[in-house]
């Protein structure tokens, strides 16, 4: 509620291009839901988080693309993968 109530307003202001609506959902733990324009959701609980935690956690839904986290095979991504193979350090010369 501190947050709805001193933060919010500030943060409408600085960032004209985001639609922020505001529910009441009674017996529900207070959470913020990011849509992007890719149809993904990102819901983070704010459940007993400060307002400046809050706040924290606004600006990385904002500046998050919405993609999903992707797990890579491999420590490193190349478009040509070596042809003696990966190199270690249990490799002596």
């Amino acid at each position: 509620r501190a947050f709805m109530e001193s933060h919010l307003p500030a943060l409408k202001e600085k960032n004209p291009q985001l639609e922020v609506v505001t529910q009441l959902v009674r017996g529900q733990h207070p959470n913020l839901k990011g849509i992007y324009k890719n149809h993904n959701e990102r819901v983070v609980c704010v459940r007993n988080l400060a307002p400046e935690d809050i706040m924290l956690q606004a600006s990385r839904l904002r500046c998050s693309l919405g993609r999903k986290v992707v797990k890579l095979r491999t420590r490193h991504v190349t478009k040509r993968p070596s042809v003696q193979g990966t190199w270690t350090t249990e490799l002596k010369m």
